[in-house]
């Protein structure tokens, strides 16, 4: 599971749980979820915070002790992310086999990120980007 700072971002913005999941179309329950690592926040809600927020992807999941803070804002296009991780896979020289069983995924799950059939879950990029030392800021700009 993810240990986030979705938690800490929130309460900086002086916004409470009820509010929070407001803007992102869900119960103030779905949120504490996601801050307390029983849910993982959807790739789309994340991304959509970080550009609202102007909070660093890498820094809400944790994987930078920094807020790097972006000027351009991130586009989730499935195909153009199925791009770039076959384009990393590629420069990694690992299979999708091995990226799938690094993930807990199936091969046919990471194929179809892969192919821009389905967007890519915040959890696998998440441990793509952790066990390959990787900005998710970086790969998704």
């Amino acid at each position: 599971m993810i240990k986030n700072r979705l938690k800490r971002c929130r309460e900086d913005l002086e916004m409470t749980q009820k509010e929070f999941g407001n803007v992102f179309g869900v119960s103030d329950s779905t949120v504490w979820g996601w801050e307390n690592a029983y849910d993982t926040m959807p790739l789309k809600k994340l991304v959509k915070f970080s550009n609202l927020y102007n909070y660093s992807l890498d820094y809400i999941l944790g994987l930078n002790k920094n807020n790097k803070k972006y000027s351009d804002k991130i586009k989730l296009d499935k195909k153009a992310v199925g791009e770039k991780l076959k384009k990393l896979r590629k420069k990694l020289g690992l299979s999708q086999q091995k990226i799938a069983d690094e993930c807990g995924i199936s091969r046919a799950t990471y194929c179809h990120y892969e192919i821009g059939m389905n967007l890519i879950t915040t959890l696998t990029l998440y441990t793509i980007c952790k066990n390959h030392k990787i900005s998710m800021d970086e790969f998704l700009r």
